[in-house]
């Protein structure tokens, strides 16, 4: 009965098998020398995770887990690994119970596969190799090896959707050095190649022109990973951060727990750079970066897993969006309409207060929390 109507008409039928043909291969498989190989296959999407990749992957790392003797993860396309997650499909129906339903399901698969990856018992390999962004990150960061190249661009931007850094990032971006992981989760920032190893984020480097050829050893070289992983990637020993010459400014604006207080320093230090952060400050949604700035805070004290329950509960509050509807106006207005003027409400840090962030916070009732699958 399903489909029934489009079967009347040959275009449809195509349609059809084209679409299902997407989903069957949106992320790929396959067992080489007793490795595992997952390839995230939707490159014209800069293989944004969507819910069925994020079905499809949990219970497959679970079965290499005891299956395997490693697990590498890739990117298709060479452009990107991934951009992030498929946030469009959730607010496409508006505030609406169907919206809060296809979200929590999503966010539920997602946070448990960034779970399952925290406590992997074998080695997890990712080839972060061009674009990696939010969801990216927590596919990738959460395992014990990341391979960047001068291709990889890395950055959290979820405060200019109205959001906040989830995938774990509440815990990623706490234990980084000297409140840079404050820097990056409010403002979205960039880094790129061996400055993602730099900052920590990534484990190695390596330059792009090699990544099959390290991908080839991994698979075939039967050592440990570790080995073979020092041996085949570059040193960055002689090679600078760039940020390095800021790091100091940095941890001592980005140490204040007030987002009021990090742009009152930042309007004090009125150098060029403060002032550029101050404009992407201006520019993202003040809901979004208090929630962010708090969440990161009481981040640094908790396990991944508590990190991932409490992001899923600002997760449903956002989409439940009886505070703030910031996440369907920043998600239209940068993915959708494009038009990049979101109207944020509130509209400024001080209309933005306490009590309300307070209550992103305050636990879900029973039945709703987030269940590991």
């Amino acid at each position: 009965m399903i489909y029934y109507s489009c079967l009347k008409c040959s275009s449809n039928v195509r349609i059809l098998k084209r679409y299902l043909s997407t989903v069957m291969d949106d992320v790929l498989f396959e067992i080489k020398n007793d490795v595992g190989i997952i390839t995230l296959n939707r490159p014209k999407a800069l293989n944004s995770l969507n819910i069925s990749m994020v079905k499809k992957i949990n219970p497959k790392l679970k079965e290499y887990e005891s299956k395997v003797r490693m697990v590498i993860v890739q990117g298709a396309g060479g452009k990107a690994f991934c951009a992030g997650g498929d946030v469009k499909s959730i607010t496409e129906n508006g505030v609406c119970a169907k919206s809060i339903e296809m979200g929590t399901e999503f966010f539920n698969h997602e946070y448990s596969m960034n779970s399952a990856i925290g406590k992997y018992k074998i080695p997890y390999v990712s080839l972060i190799d061009g674009i990696v962004m939010g969801g990216g990150v927590g596919i990738s960061a959460h395992g014990k090896y990341r391979v960047a190249t001068e291709k990889t661009l890395f950055a959290m931007p979820e405060t200019a959707i109205g959001l906040f850094c989830d995938v774990g990032g509440s815990y990623i971006l706490s234990r980084m050095d000297r409140n840079l992981g404050v820097l990056l989760g409010l403002t979205g920032l960039r880094l790129k190649g061996s400055d993602v190893a730099k900052a920590g984020i990534a484990t190695h480097y390596i330059n792009s022109s090699k990544i099959e050829s390290l991908k080839t050893k991994l698979i075939e070289d039967i050592r440990d990973p570790e080995i073979v992983l020092r041996e085949n990637t570059d040193s960055l020993d002689d090679v600078k951060f760039t940020m390095e010459p800021l790091m100091n400014k940095i941890n001592s604006i980005f140490s204040h727990e007030r987002v009021e207080a990090i742009v009152d320093a930042l309007n004090e230090d009125n150098s060029d750079w403060a002032r550029g952060i101050l404009k992407t400050l201006k520019e993202v949604s003040p809901t979004g970066l208090k929630i962010t700035r708090k969440e990161i805070l009481k981040g640094k004290n908790l396990s991944l897993d508590e990190c991932l329950k409490m992001e899923y509960c600002l997760a449903y509050r956002s989409i439940e969006a009886k505070y703030s509807s910031d996440f369907f106006e920043g998600v239209r207005a940068l993915l959708i309409d494009k038009d990049k003027n979101p109207k944020w409400s509130p509209s400024s840090l001080e209309d933005v207060k306490d009590e309300i962030i307070d209550q992103y916070f305050e636990p879900l009732p029973n039945g709703k929390q987030l269940q590991f699958i």
